[in-house]
């Protein structure tokens, strides 16, 4: 049995690994990690080390991993920065040629790792990959928070292969050619290290949410590709650390669509873009005010007045970025797609709508 190690987030040592370093950014998810890191001790090979890199928890994860779960490493971060910022915490400690930002509430299969990893080892412009993402609950079926690949409309709405807003498909083997995509998921993120830090990692003004397509954008813009690889699956309970339904989430997304749209976007759309997003996000609120009540109508609001406080330090990384055009964005709206011209699956969706 290997020895712990563990790092406060004050350390400067790095944490020695093999090729491949999974990390799972835990907050009081010591249940997930009690139920799924068995099989990711199972199915993990020697030349990959698992590490938990603990958000300042409060639930009994860290004696969970001290009791009964020794060979992985803990990282243990002095308070909750958030999904974005803990994984820029723990990741300055972590020394691997890959990083692999993996959800405690992820199973995986015998052979999720190794094509993967050789894949991006004979694609040396494709930085970022992720696997094809099915439901825990129902395993023929897409997950919501990635399925077979992400992609962005003209106006910053997010979708996936498998899943169109809130329905995703069930999985016909319908998405295995293995293809470029606009965002991976954050449930289960590959990564070269080296990207991670050429990028500065994850913008930790995100906190949560859409901070794994920020990501993907900006190293889209400096050059690199992103990859959805189906024959790696892994299988995702969802939901997260907030519930589906939550006034903080709606926050989360509407301010950090925002965010992202205004850090990335080529100059010459941003004015037409936030001026037509607000009329959809105002069809948002009122919808939200008729289905799930005050919080999420209101949530839009201090999204946007939260958005526009901290539009001038985005501003500076806007410049930073220099952002230009890239592939893999639908250049026609989704809402409109989905909602009026009835466009149920991503099939449906004509490849020539796609930028190059």
């Amino acid at each position: 049995m290997k020895n712990t190690f563990f790092f406060d987030t004050f350390a400067t040592k790095k944490v020695m690994t093999s090729k491949l370093a999974i990390v799972i950014l835990n907050w009081n998810g010591k249940s997930f990690l009690e139920k799924f890191l068995p099989s990711l001790l199972t199915h993990t090979p020697d030349w990959a080390k698992i590490i938990v890199a603990d958000n300042a928890s409060t639930d009994e994860s860290l004696q969970l991993l001290r009791n009964r779960f020794q060979e992985v490493g803990i990282i243990i971060n002095d308070k909750n920065y958030g999904f974005a910022g803990g994984y820029n915490q723990a990741l300055a400690k972590v020394d691997a040629q890959y990083y692999c930002l993996l959800n405690s509430d992820i199973e995986v299969g015998e052979h999720w790792l190794d094509s993967i990893i050789d894949y991006m080892d004979n694609h040396l412009e494709v930085a970022i990959c992720q696997p094809k993402l099915l439901s825990y609950h129902a395993k023929n079926q897409f997950e919501y928070a990635g399925a077979a690949g992400g992609f962005i409309d003209k106006y910053g709405y997010p979708f996936c292969r498998g899943r169109i807003f809130n329905q995703t498909e069930i999985d016909h083997l319908q998405y295995e050619d293995i293809k470029e995509i606009f965002w991976a998921t954050g449930a289960c993120l590959f990564v070269r290290s080296s990207v991670y830090r050429q990028l500065g990692g994850l913008d930790a003004d995100f906190f949560a949410h859409m901070e794994e397509i920020d990501f993907c954008w900006r190293a889209k813009i400096a050059g690199y590709k992103v990859i959805c690889y189906p024959q790696s699956i892994v299988y995702h309970v969802g939901g997260g650390t907030l519930p589906k339904q939550s006034s903080r989430k709606t926050f989360l997304n509407f301010r950090n669509n925002m965010l992202l749209l205004y850090k990335n976007l080529p100059s010459n759309r941003l004015a037409i873009v936030f001026f037509i997003r607000f009329f959809f996000d105002m069809t948002a609120a009122v919808q939200f005010l008729f289905t799930s009540g005050w919080g999420d109508f209101a949530a839009v609001f201090k999204a946007r007045h939260a958005f526009y406080g901290m539009k001038s330090a985005c501003k500076a990384k806007r410049k930073q970025q220099n952002p230009v055009a890239v592939g893999q964005m639908y250049q026609k709206s989704i809402v409109i797609s989905h909602y009026l011209r009835k466009i149920k699956l991503f099939s449906q969706l004509p490849s020539d709508h796609f930028s190059r």
